[in-house]
């Protein structure tokens, strides 16, 4: 799922492309895509973009009478841009929103259909979207410990929880949990301070760096590979390969359709996490330790 880098990379390129532009024509695709109707795809068109912003891993776009276009990846939803008058993508595109500079092309792979737009009518209705999680670039110490200490969670779903903290998944909380050197499965409200003051700056160093790192790799055209498993990534979609900081091999827990990364030797000690289907398979021949595998 797209998180905050690779959204704020999204609005970087789309900004120069549509905004003060009017949305010719929103033409939907695939009906599943579209969550409401008012107003309609009708009722926006011709109306100009006045502003484009991140909430959450969602992107608006505010148009001209108070109206707005919520958009959700979800997995598997991406953004492509083609010149006006190319032939969009087929069976993946679920909406063509037609701008006099281009067509911006809403796709999704795969048969799940999570992602979805939304038209909103005022600033009242688009609140609604907003799941209050803490802007982590924007924060101090204090206000991201108050919020991390706010409810009793293991570090792994706190950071990926968007009522706590907003635009951070899967993928960059094993990056953040990697460099603040923290088990996934710590406890928020067991931390030392030490701890979470590391937390914080590893936060806000890994979200700033992959930020610049995918907007150096883009440049002037329009993110075309956005993954959430990336070269340079130092735990996450790297199982069994070595850490790039002590050289033991990446370690997983596994849960329902995704999985957390970490190095045993930096995160836990040396110990290893028990994947919850693997461990009861085993047993007591589980190992217990990332010397047990050597």
């Amino acid at each position: 799922m797209p998180e905050l880098p690779d959204i704020a990379v999204y609005l970087d390129c789309l900004t120069p492309r549509v905004l003060g532009q009017p949305l010719e024509r929103l033409v939907v695709k695939n009906p599943f895509v579209l969550r409401s109707v008012t107003p309609s795809p009708a009722e926006v068109a011709g109306a100009g973009v006045t502003g484009l912003r991140r909430m959450g891993k969602r992107i608006v776009l505010a148009l001209e009478h108070d109206r707005f276009i919520v958009l959700h990846l979800m997995i598997a939803g991406r953004l492509r841009w083609h010149a006006a008058g190319a032939t969009p993508p087929g069976k993946i595109a679920l909406a063509l929103f037609e701008f006099p500079t281009g067509v911006l092309v809403l796709t999704e792979a795969g048969t799940a259909r999570r992602a979805s737009l939304h038209l909103v009518g005022g600033e009242a209705g688009l609140r609604d979207f907003d799941r209050g999680g803490l802007e982590v670039l924007e924060a101090d110490p204090r206000a991201f410990a108050a919020r991390l200490v706010s409810e009793s969670h293991t570090l792994k779903r706190a950071l990926t929880d968007p009522r706590l903290f907003s635009g951070i998944g899967n993928a960059y909380s094993d990056e953040i949990l990697h460099r603040a050197r923290l088990s996934p499965l710590a406890l928020t409200r067991k931390l030392a301070p030490a701890e979470v003051g590391r937390l914080f700056e590893a936060a806000r160093a890994t979200l700033q760096e992959w930020t610049a790192r995918l907007r150096a790799e883009v440049g002037e055209g329009f993110p075309d590979k956005v993954t959430a498993f990336r070269d340079g990534m130092a735990v996450h979609g790297r199982y069994g390969q070595p850490c790039p900081n002590c050289g033991a091999p990446v370690q997983r827990i596994r849960y329902a359709d995704n999985e957390t990364n970490y190095c045993a030797r930096c995160q836990t000690g040396g110990r290893l996490l028990a994947d919850r289907a693997m461990s009861r398979l085993l047993r007591e021949d589980w190992p217990r330790s990332i010397d047990d595998l050597d």
